[in-house]
């Protein structure tokens, strides 16, 4: 069997998952697919084991031979990430677009740090981990993944001000994110980065503001041939050329893709008649990527829970698990406490919103993407290891548990009072 037959299987897999979750167990279909996707990739294992049917082999040779984690980074991100950017506020994102900005870049940095020095320094990684590899799983785990982060707050009532940062930093950080992981990745390969020059200050600033600017350009033209069209396919194959092209004519210029396909979704679902789209269109538009958005949602995943067949690890390789979990919480309350403590607001709503903040920082497919396209080495079962367990756990537990945190934060009148 080939990869026709893999997707075929996952699709089959899919439905299934999705029918029990939503009949039976109701979880937000994020975590159900995530959870009923382990519950089979444990089944797999364990009837492989019993009968001898070979069937790890088979899925470690076919995913390997599609090539996910690329197919991810280079096609599915720029859809997600455009599908999502459609349905933002653009006019708080504006209101918020400091903050926003601190969260995408500062935080991230900030993460990675923290997190980076914790693994090499707390679990006494030095002599078997490299820093620069412990650098590199910061910013794997650095970034939040937009997909779950949307499909979490469509349950939950946030002031407005909030959700647009929590939205806005998890369209906005995969870039940075992207940046600081392959500029980590280059020093472990033999590169050098002067710390303390601006040079990866200088790294961010180039990709993120060229990305923008393209995508901004790029979403200007579009909305201008979208105005002129009422054919219906046509103004589909236009969004569709418009979020591959964009994001591919950005990675080959050495800008970030996901920002400027967001940067064009934004401009897109702008209000202004000079950039956004017509009632008619963005029903049209609408009407495709959010189903595309919750089929692309699905599939990513079922195979993020399925990924695990290829780990092979012994019990004291999951030790430090203990340690990285409650690290990566650490990390993302730092990297959030410095950018919020930089607005405005009262000393009580900072303390909020950090709060929030932390706890809406989950980790999803880009994480996952970027630890499976590590190279060979011997940290990369470890790298992935840590990367599984923090991903399972910000989407498991903090997505099960963000409604009780935010009814804590705000209290269920208070937050009833800020609901849209």
């Amino acid at each position: 069997m080939g990869p026709v037959d893999l997707f075929a299987m996952v699709l089959a897999l899919a439905v299934l998952i999705g029918c029990v979750n939503h009949i039976w167990a109701r979880l937000p279909p994020a975590i159900g697919m995530l959870l009923g996707s382990l519950v089979v990739s444990l089944l797999i294992v364990g009837g492989d084991h019993a009968l001898h049917l070979h069937v790890m082999q088979w899925f470690r040779g076919t995913l390997g031979a599609a090539d996910l984690p690329h197919l991810f980074l280079d096609g599915a991100l720029a859809l997600l990430l455009f599908a999502g950017s459609l349905h933002v506020d653009v006019a708080e994102l504006n209101r918020r677009r400091f903050v926003i900005l601190l969260l995408a870049t500062v935080s991230v940095i900030l993460s990675t740090v923290v997190f980076g020095y914790g693994m090499w320094a707390l679990l006494g990684l030095g002599a078997a981990v490299p820093l620069a590899w412990c650098f590199v799983l910061g910013a794997i785990l650095a970034p939040t993944d937009a997909v779950v982060v949307e499909s979490l707050l469509r349950r939950a009532g946030l002031p407005a001000s909030l959700r647009a940062s929590i939205v806005g930093e998890s369209l906005f950080n995969d870039g940075a994110g992207v940046v600081l992981f392959l500029l980590a990745l280059g020093v472990t390969q033999g590169g050098t980065i002067h710390i303390g020059h601006g040079h990866v200050l200088i790294a961010l600033a180039r990709e993120i503001a060229g990305g923008a600017l393209l995508g901004i350009i790029a979403g200007w033209l579009a909305a201008l041939l979208l105005r002129r069209i009422n054919d219906d396919g046509l103004q589909l194959l236009i969004s569709l050329a418009l979020v591959l092209g964009c994001y591919r004519l950005a990675v080959l210029a050495d800008l970030s893709g996901p920002i400027a396909v967001v940067a064009a979704g934004l401009c897109l679902g702008s209000p202004s008649p000079r950039f956004g789209m017509t009632p008619g269109t963005r029903s049209v538009l609408i009407g495709f990527w959010s189903p595309l958005n919750q089929i692309l949602n699905t599939m990513l995943f079922l195979l993020m829970g399925l990924q695990i067949l290829g780990l092979i690890v012994t019990p004291i390789e999951l030790v430090p698990i203990v340690f990285a979990i409650p690290l990566a919480i650490v990390s993302r309350l730092v990297g959030v406490a410095v950018p919020v403590a930089l607005t405005g607001d009262r000393i009580h709503e900072k303390w909020r919103a950090t709060m929030i903040l932390t706890w809406a920082g989950l980790r999803g497919g880009i994480s996952i993407a970027l630890a499976l396209i590590l190279p060979d080495s011997p940290w990369r079962t470890q790298l992935l290891v840590f990367t599984y367990a923090v991903v399972v756990f910000t989407v498991v537990v903090q997505g099960l548990t963000f409604s009780r945190v935010l009814h804590s934060a705000y209290g269920a009148k208070s937050l009833e009072s800020h609901r849209f």
